[in-house]
């Protein structure tokens, strides 16, 4: 008999997909539209230039739900919720704390209004450290429930009890299962009632029957409307069901729930303990089904095709040798029409401030600190051969097609093969020639070429650059620094 497909909710069935090479396609953080400039600067203090692609994603889609202020969905509709299945390491806790710390950063008085709920202790610790980074200096109060401290002390550090009735000490509570399920049920002013996100993350750990309890515990005491002195509250939630004249006079704190997993189930009768409404989902777990049936993963990492006319080298180098290298291919070796990339929009300023100020090369910066004009005017320069070097990131050459490059030059040695060849297919394209430089750590040596020759990239000769050649440049290269300094400053 022909078997059964499991009918797979459209949801489900056709998926927002991420792309799944992280360092591939980050995301400039001010590319991502939305974020709350006070955020964007704790950001940057933190050293995250960039956002990774389910980062990029997900933040706007949870802002955007809540664009309307956290008591109303867009348009008076109850916001969607959105399950997020992307690989560990891949930045899921960022994608929820970003957003719900600017979604709540309006809030008046401190209510429990996000809640997230982790299989282990470990893991909550890990998220409520990145809470408080962010709400460092907000006013939003995080606590911690994990039963590492007695359960008086944590009932103390959730609510406080006043004349007029209890009030709650936590705008953010993370916390396992176990002990979460014992404050709902035991600790006297601990309310759910204003809980408007729900957070689960490793969901497929959480939906297993051990935990299903604790969920459907939470999302009760999300819709009992009573508080303790008995009178009902103005925003009483009802179950969601048809909008009905009654259901809307009374305006109601949407409970949006938020799901995070590295293999999100793909099993319906799971997802449908969760109850969730109108799911939108992210994933970057994808594969593609082969004509007979089987899967594969869509990974084109094994082999590469390069350029026909790309001759590849490598330098080995120490860090304080790299600038001089660079001046040196430059001012010695004549070379014109260079693209170089480094690591970093911070290490691509620096540099090109060092070749200014060293002298006798026309150097120009391609990052995301241009506006598009200044880009698109660069660009030509260096086309028309006005530009003999551009320094770029990778992010900022990503995909785009450069007349006339005879050099690459890798000034910082790129970590993942995908970047490498980014990069080196700048030159040589459309079956001109071209050459790709790599300046390469001595310590970088070992796995540099091991990930190449991982690729089936075997043609790459090694190009040593004697001390001496580099001698004649080192003074000048000193009253250059000395000047930067004094810029920097």
């Amino acid at each position: 008999s022909p078997q059964v497909q499991p009918f797979l909710p459209q949801w489900l069935a056709q998926p927002k997909r991420v792309q799944k090479r992280i360092k591939d396609n980050l995301c400039p953080v001010r590319d991502v539209p939305g974020i709350h400039p006070r955020l964007l600067k704790k950001l940057q203090m933190n050293g995250i230039e960039s956002f990774f692609p389910v980062q990029a994603e997900v933040i706007p889609a949870i802002l955007q739900s809540a664009s309307n202020g956290y008591l109303m969905g867009q348009g008076g509709y109850r916001p969607r919720d959105i399950c997020v299945s992307a690989p560990t390491g891949s930045g899921k806790t960022l994608s929820f704390v970003i957003p719900i710390v600017q979604v709540l950063l309006g809030r008046v008085v401190c209510h429990v209004r996000a809640l997230v709920v982790l299989p282990t202790k470990e893991l909550a610790q890990q998220v409520s450290k990145v809470f408080n980074v962010y709400t460092d200096g907000t006013g939003l109060k995080v606590v911690l429930i994990t039963g590492q401290k007695p359960f008086a002390k944590e009932q103390e550090m959730l609510v406080q009890k006043k004349v007029t009735g209890y009030c709650s000490l936590a705008d953010i509570v993370v916390a396992t299962p176990g002990r979460l399920t014992d404050h709902i049920n035991q600790t006297p002013g601990f309310s759910l009632a204003q809980l408007r996100f729900l957070i689960v993350d490793e969901a497929d750990r959480m939906i297993d029957d051990m935990h299903q309890n604790c969920l459907n515990q939470i999302v009760k005491a999300a819709f009992q409307g009573e508080n303790d002195s008995g009178s009902t509250m103005l925003f009483q939630r009802i179950k969601p069901g048809p909008i009905t004249a009654a259901s809307s006079c009374s305006p109601q704190i949407p409970l949006q729930k938020l799901l995070f997993s590295a293999t999100l189930t793909q099993d319906p009768e799971k997802l449908q303990k969760l109850d969730l409404f109108q799911p939108r989902l992210f994933t970057s777990v994808y594969s593609e089904k082969n004509r007979d049936g089987t899967e594969t993963e869509q990974d084109t990492n094994h082999k590469y095709t390069l350029p026909e006319g790309l001759s590849q080298y490598y330098v080995p180098c120490n860090l304080n040798s790299k600038p001089l290298l660079l001046l040196h291919f430059m001012l010695e070796m004549k070379f014109t029409r260079v693209l170089c990339f480094t690591n970093s929009r911070e290490a691509s300023h620096r540099l090109f401030l060092l070749v200014q100020a060293f002298g006798g090369v026309t150097v120009a910066e391609f990052s995301s600190r241009l506006s598009p004009n200044e880009r698109k005017r660069t660009m030509k320069e260096f086309e028309q051969g006005k530009i003999q070097l551009l320094i770029s990131t990778d992010a900022t050459a990503r995909g785009i097609d450069v007349k006339g490059v005879n050099y690459v030059i890798n000034y910082d040695a790129p970590q993942f093969i995908r970047t490498y060849i980014h990069r080196v297919g700048r030159t040589a394209r459309a079956g001109e020639a071209g050459v790709a430089f790599s300046l390469v750590l001595r310590i970088q040596e070992r796995r540099f070429l091991r990930m190449l020759r991982d690729a089936g990239i075997r043609d790459i000769k090694k190009h040593p650059v004697k001390g001496n050649s580099l001698k004649p440049l080192v003074q000048q290269y000193e009253g250059a620094l000395c000047k930067l300094e004094k810029t920097v400053k």
